[in-house]
């Protein structure tokens, strides 16, 4: 009988063990890193897109009135666009008349501003002027910084509030200190000019309908 042929076995690959250093290396590379591979090209890096500044419709139009809390009723007098870079923005340009005053705002913060109030709103301020003023023990300080945030964040009835607590039904200055005086009188006018815009009467006529909620048409008539 003819001997068999032994069949050689193919030779057994050895496995090469990674280095701590290399298995470090690995561990340590942050998901957004290039990893290169086996062959030494590197794959391409990924390519974010430039996010554009979010574009809203315009809520407000040409000649309207809003109040932009923290300088009181304004008229919108353009409607502009300007280019920033790459990305064209629109805004408005609101005229405050009480103080002399353009402001730009982007369409995209609106948000910030409010339309002027309604017919009942304004009969709810002058139910609110009529009304005792709340009589408060704490500090004058901070006092004085909560009126300062009421006529500052643009609601009308807190703007009532702050002429009504701060009237005194007097001219005489030894009866006021001059931060009440002056925040009185910043409240007041703030409060004035939204009537005036509302009602679509005079100043002077505002004035007498203001000042007769609050009690002070003796100080009126004694002055004349």
């Amino acid at each position: 009988m003819p001997k068999k042929k032994k069949v050689k076995k193919a030779p057994k690959v050895k496995k090469v063990k990674k280095t701590k250093s290399q298995i470090k290396a690995k561990s340590s590379l942050k998901p957004n890193e290039k990893k290169t591979s086996l062959t030494g090209t590197d794959e391409k890096p990924e390519i974010k897109k430039i996010k554009k500044q979010p574009t809203e419709k315009k809520i407000y139009n040409l000649k309207d009135f809003v109040v932009y809390p923290k300088h009181g009723v304004g008229k919108i007098t353009a409607i502009e666009k300007a280019k920033i870079g790459e990305i064209d923005i629109q805004f408005y340009k609101i005229l405050v008349e009480k103080e002399k005053l353009t402001l730009t705002v982007p369409i995209n913060q609106q948000s910030k501003l409010r339309p002027i109030s309604s017919i009942n709103q304004i009969n709810k301020c002058i139910s609110i002027l009529k009304t005792k003023p709340k009589i408060k023990r704490t500090m004058w300080s901070r006092r004085a910084q909560e009126y300062d945030q009421k006529i500052n964040s643009g609601k009308i009835y807190e703007l009532a509030e702050v002429v009504k607590d701060l009237n005194k039904n007097t001219d005489i200055i030894a009866d006021q200190s001059y931060s009440e005086r002056q925040l009185f009188e910043k409240a007041y006018e703030r409060l004035k000019s939204e009537f005036e815009a509302v009602l679509k009467i005079n100043p002077e006529e505002v004035k007498k309908k203001m000042d007769k909620a609050l009690g002070r048409t003796n100080l009126a008539e004694n002055a004349e």
